[in-house]
């Protein structure tokens, strides 16, 4: 069972989880604020607020949620990364099971 772990600007974040939890691309969506450092294009970024969304979905569905995040996502290249868990509580599977369709 993945979780997409994504970067996005603060004022993107929002629209950006309940556009996944409303299309049933995720089951739950945690969105945690964060200050990121990295280099850009040559220039060095230090403390840029961003926020962190950890998207709770399934392995058949990760695949439609990455290509619908890059196309709404507001940065040009969307920090899209996937943990794939295999010690998940299991009701909370079935919940997100039951949730992603």
């Amino acid at each position: 069972m993945p979780t997409a772990y994504v970067t996005a600007p603060p004022e993107s974040a929002e629209e950006l989880a309940s556009f996944l939890v409303e299309e049933r691309l995720a089951a739950c969506v945690n969105v945690v604020d964060c200050r990121s450092t990295y280099r850009w294009e040559g220039d060095l970024y230090d403390g840029d607020e961003e926020v962190i969304l950890f998207v709770k979905t399934t392995a058949e569905r990760y695949p439609e949620l990455k290509e619908r995040l890059v196309e709404r996502h507001p940065n040009e290249v969307p920090c899209i990364e996937r943990f794939d868990e295999t010690d998940v509580f299991e009701p909370f599977a079935e919940w997100i099971e039951t949730e992603v369709k």
